[in-house]
């Protein structure tokens, strides 16, 4: 396990990875080209069950549904149309690592550059667009 994860990215690849043990994801992130870029963001708020039991089980598909994760490597072909598939990160590794706590805080940007509030203490700030 690694702890205290610090990650500094440069022009999309991971280019400082410091903290407990980060020793092991530096070699695994040298593994191919691919390796050290990002292949998947997903933002998880607090609500779902998994999260709300306050456990970790050291089990990537459980854990993943409890917190919001990054992975190096390889990217899911699925996640993306026929149009942009060919643009996916690619390679041998797919390593999820959770970040996520109440404390996250995620902000997207418009394209005219107005910033607006996503994920907020662990719950999401989205509005849903009401019909009519």
């Amino acid at each position: 396990m690694v702890e205290d994860l610090r990650i500094r990215f440069e022009a999309g690849r991971a280019v400082e990875i410091e903290g407990k043990n980060a020793d092991v994801l530096r070699n695994r992130c040298a593994a191919d080209e691919g390796a050290s870029r990002l292949g998947e963001v997903a933002l998880v708020d607090r609500e779902g069950r998994i999260g709300q039991t306050g456990t970790v089980y050291f089990n990537t598909l459980l854990d993943e549904n409890a917190a919001s994760h990054l992975a190096f490597g390889n990217a899911y072909a699925i996640s993306v149309g026929d149009a942009d598939r060919d643009r996916i990160n690619t390679s041998a590794i797919h390593i999820d690592f959770m970040v996520g706590s109440n404390d996250v805080a995620v902000t997207g940007v418009k394209p005219d550059g107005t910033r607006v509030p996503v994920l907020r203490d662990g719950s999401w700030q989205l509005e849903t667009p009401q019909p009519g």
